[in-house]
């Protein structure tokens, strides 16, 4: 099989995975909402954050009006981080919420911008996180990579790289744009399932032949 056809046959069974297993919080709150802000504000709790964490805390700021721009505003530093914890490096993350609308305002007259380039001028921002929003925000091309993606395409053979930006510039060059939205969803889901950084179920894996000629690799 060529490139593009192992590309096609890796993201139907990847796809078909992802179905079956609940989507990531960032999925759902876009799927709820339809609101790139929020989607914004969860991606940055979520960094270094398991799931079910964020998704509580994503529930307690909303209540309190933190899913909008004034709304978000107007809490005070101490209650945000009493909102969003137990996220990792909450301090740091209610930190970056706090001064969020301000830069907003700023830079963007208070419209949240839908490029990567711009997203990454906003406090607590990296490409990662700007990359989802776009994606699952806007619904816009862009791919996101995180260990699980890097991970993942490095032992598939697609890359070979040795940190995940490395991964991102590579996989704009070579996976073709219709991928790009759903690469990340569908990898995450496949790493935290299935495909882990240190016991990947290797058994019955769906796409074992095309890693390592079936035989998994780290």
């Amino acid at each position: 099989m060529g490139f593009l056809q192992d590309i096609a046959a890796i993201d139907r069974a990847l796809k078909k995975e992802f179905k079956a297993h609940k989507a990531p919080i960032i999925e759902l709150i876009q799927a709820q909402t339809h609101d790139p802000f929020k989607v914004l504000v969860g991606t940055i709790l979520s960094a270094r954050t398991k799931d079910a964490c964020t998704a509580g805390a994503v529930r307690r700021l909303f209540a309190a009006g933190g899913g909008t721009l004034d709304g978000l505003d107007a809490i005070p530093l101490r209650e945000l981080e009493k909102l969003i914890y137990p996220v990792g490096f909450f301090r740091d993350k209610a930190r970056h919420l706090k001064a969020l609308p301000g830069v907003l305002r700023k830079k963007f007259a208070g419209r949240l911008p839908s490029t990567v380039e711009e997203l990454c001028e906003l406090p607590g921002v990296g490409r990662k996180t700007a990359n989802l929003t776009v994606a699952v925000g806007f619904d816009l091309p862009a791919i996101c990579v995180d260990v699980h993606v890097h991970r993942i395409c490095n032992r598939l053979g697609i890359v070979k790289t040795s940190k995940p930006v490395e991964t991102e510039m590579r996989l704009r060059e070579i996976l073709p744009v219709k991928y790009w939205k759903t690469w990340n969803s569908h990898l995450v889901s496949f790493g935290q399932t299935r495909c882990d950084g240190v016991r990947p179920k290797c058994g019955g894996c769906p796409i074992s032949r095309f890693c390592g000629r079936g035989q998994c690799k780290a």
